[in-house]
């Protein structure tokens, strides 16, 4: 039974960039499709990018697109969400998600896709 422990959040000035860790432990990742999410307060979750099992396609969605890259280190099993040019805009609790396990080629966008979830790292973007 793998769980997930997100790290890496931190208070940050507009135009920074950070590092998000995404940590297996139990298990392995490798496995998984991974996504990233991010959610403030009476919003929904927002899908941010993510990385399939397999090759390692990336998804991204369009706020994220050329900030944002998703990554993963099998080997250490841990999943990146390296974030430049940061804005007011990015503040948010962010998530790591993983799907159910099965080596999929695909990487969801819906949270309803994921089966695992971290407790999220809280990223604040100062103007």
């Amino acid at each position: 039974q793998v769980q997930f422990v997100e790290s890496g959040g931190s208070l940050v000035q507009t135009g920074d960039s950070l590092r998000l860790s995404c940590a297996a432990s139990g298990g392995t990742s490798s496995w998984h499709s991974m996504g990233w999410f991010r959610q403030t307060p009476g919003k929904e979750r927002e899908f941010v990018g993510g990385i399939s099992a397999g090759v390692g396609k990336t998804t991204y969605a369009g706020s994220a697109k050329d900030r944002f890259t998703v990554s993963r280190d099998n080997a250490k099993n841990v999943v990146y969400l390296q974030m430049n040019s940061l804005k007011p805009e990015d503040t948010a609790t962010y998530y790591c998600a993983a799907d159910a396990g099965t080596f999929s080629f695909f990487v969801w966008t819906a949270a309803s896709e994921y089966m695992y979830w971290g407790q999220g790292t809280q990223v604040t973007v100062s103007s």
